[in-house]
């Protein structure tokens, strides 16, 4: 422990609680919580005077008052957090909503020949040019309230109604677990009937009571099972050869877990300035090398390192992100051979990591019996080599460099679906990739040139467009959001410039910018005189003939894009000679 002997400026040491989640809850407002059915079963005798239920209900819960119409939240936004009602209706929409229905740009073809080669003389010579027309048409979408407190609403209620099929959830009922469980993507959008209050608990309350009572993790845990988690099971190419019985069967009996810090992204400039020998430290251990495997690890979210025992040490062979398994060899080695369930590898939270952890003997029984040889890995036990198949290619080495691994682990470089290499020894710092980008964007390259470098590679501050898209949490209008194609995109008309984005974003790939008109002036708040600021990033030129300009305008071949979950991939670039 350092001791320091001439202390500068002394403050208290941060706390969770310190900025609670919704600020004016009350004694009352605690007490009208405790009393929904979802919580009021809870004994309050089962948490620590440090961590009472009623201080989390406090500090981690919210009350949202709702007007006829306003949006809770939106079909494909990324949450962490449960909704209970507390009075009034909300409406699940059954069939699907329109981008324009939720306030985004509708969806845009990519423009063709024509349309590109008129952006090399019709681009603007100012930075950061708007149509401020777009602006002043509302950019398709009504907006109540600023800033934080700023909340999308459905202005023709009445006409919204009559072309969706909606079902009602009313005071009492919980959604959105199925967000806050997995921080997937809203599966429906909900909004208010009429002038509603919801509360908000956000995820470190849900666990923690998660953790503490049973019954409420039954309830909450039940509706994820009724909802969705077969759905989930299903995606896993190892289970998607099953029935719906079966696989009802199967989730029944699995098991949830959470590893590491759902937040990972708040304290991730810390991780990054510590030694590389102590990062292993600090991420916990989800499943042992040598110890017994109880069942099959589904990773559900987030991201894992596998590591094996090298001396006194860990070395890192592989990661796993979502939809990827951990200890299917084993059981295999166990079914096939008779070896005992014990594990060859190490698997660590790397931030954070929701399991679902299946019991081996379901999936001895359901599983390995009807499942295509082509889905299953052979062992030496087998004859021959150990090769696995293309989807669990994350269990074998990668064929890189240790340290390299451990770098793209550590930076939590494997979060990119769309990272930025360049290869510095064939870099010649020409720009090609800079000028491409601006040409792509209106005369405004949406990257810097620059980025954490490990010997001849480096990650470029370009926007990943993550599989964990923490930026996309918080967003008050929905204005980043992820494109169907994939990419994650900023509607610029709905931005309000609050840049919930920009602090979220772990890497600092988000820019707020200020904003001109076409004769490049300062486009300003016509109450406050300020300039209106906007949030810009890499959009992969989703609307672009070919992809992404950077990439095809490097002359040298030292840049790439490349969706990190691809690891063949990956390991042929970096080893090209």
């Amino acid at each position: 422990m350092t001791v320091v002997t001439n202390p500068g400026t002394a403050i208290s040491r941060p706390q969770r609680w310190d900025r609670p989640f919704g600020p004016d809850m009350t004694d009352a407002d605690v007490e009208r919580v405790l009393a929904q059915p979802i919580f009021r079963d809870i004994d309050p005798a089962q948490f620590p005077a440090s961590l009472s239920l009623g201080d989390i209900i406090r500090n981690d819960a919210r009350i949202q008052r709702l007007s006829a119409g306003d949006v809770i939240v939106r079909e494909g936004d990324y949450g962490n957090s449960v909704f209970v009602v507390l009075s009034g209706r909300v409406r699940v929409v059954l069939d699907g909503t329109t981008d324009r229905e939720l306030g985004r740009r509708t969806s845009h073809d990519r423009r063709n020949f024509f349309q590109a080669l008129r952006q090399l003389w019709a681009n603007p010579r100012q930075p950061e040019v708007r149509d401020v027309a777009a602006y002043r048409n509302g950019g398709n979408v009504n907006v109540r309230g600023t800033a934080e407190d700023a909340r999308t609403f459905i202005d023709d209620l009445d006409t919204f109604l009559g072309r969706h099929k909606t079902v009602a959830i009313d005071a009492g009922e919980a959604f959105g677990e199925i967000a806050a469980l997995a921080r997937s993507p809203r599966t429906a959008t909900v909004f208010a009937e009429g002038e509603t209050e919801v509360v908000e608990l956000r995820w470190q309350g849900l666990r923690d009571i998660r953790r503490r009572d049973r019954g409420f993790r039954e309830y909450v845990d039940g509706l994820y099972r009724q909802r969705s988690l077969t759905q989930h099971l299903s995606e896993s190419p190892i289970f998607a050869h099953l029935d719906e019985a079966t696989l009802q069967r199967i989730a029944e009996q699995t098991i949830f877990e959470t590893h590491g810090t759902f937040e990972w992204f708040g304290s991730f400039k810390q991780v990054k300035q510590r030694d590389p020998s102590e990062v292993l430290e600090h991420e916990p251990v989800i499943a042992e090398e040598g110890h017994y495997l109880d069942g099959l690890m589904l990773i559900r979210s987030g991201f894992a390192r596998i590591t094996e025992q090298l001396d006194h040490g860990q070395r890192t062979v592989g990661y796993a992100t979502k939809n990827d398994v951990f200890g299917l060899e084993e059981v295999l080695r166990h079914v096939r051979h008779g070896e005992e369930l014990c594990l060859r590898r190490s698997l660590r939270a790397v931030g954070y990591v929701d399991i679902l952890r299946v019991p081996t003997a379901l999936i001895e029984e359901y599983v390995l019996p009807t499942a295509p040889p082509s889905l299953l890995p052979r062992t030496e036990a087998d004859g021959g080599k150990d090769t696995m198949p293309a989807w669990a290619e994350q269990c074998s080495d990668l064929d890189m460099e240790q340290s390299l691994v451990d770098f793209l682990v550590d930076n939590r470089t494997i979060n990119g679906t769309a990272t930025m290499l360049i290869d510095t020894d064939r870099c010649t710092s020409c720009d090609d990739c800079v000028r491409a980008c601006a040409a792509a964007h209106n005369n405004n390259p949406r990257f810097r040139r620059h980025g954490p470098i490990h010997e001849n590679l480096q990650v470029t501050n370009a926007c990943m467009h993550c599989a964990d898209p923490v930026c996309l949490i918080g967003c008050p209008t929905g204005a980043i959001h992820r494109h169907p194609s994939g990419p994650v995109v900023i509607d610029d008309a709905t931005c309000i410039g609050c840049g919930t984005c920009a602090n979220s974003c772990p890497y600092d790939n988000i820019s707020m910018v200020e904003i001109r008109d076409a004769a490049g002036d300062f486009i300003v708040d016509s109450a406050t005189n300020q300039p209106i600021v906007k949030a810009t990033k890499c959009d992969l030129c989703y609307e672009q003939l070919g992809g992404p300009a950077c990439q095809r305008a490097c002359p040298h071949d030292a840049l790439i894009r490349i969706d990190m979950r691809d690891r063949e991939t990956l390991a042929k670039w970096v080893n090209r000679k």
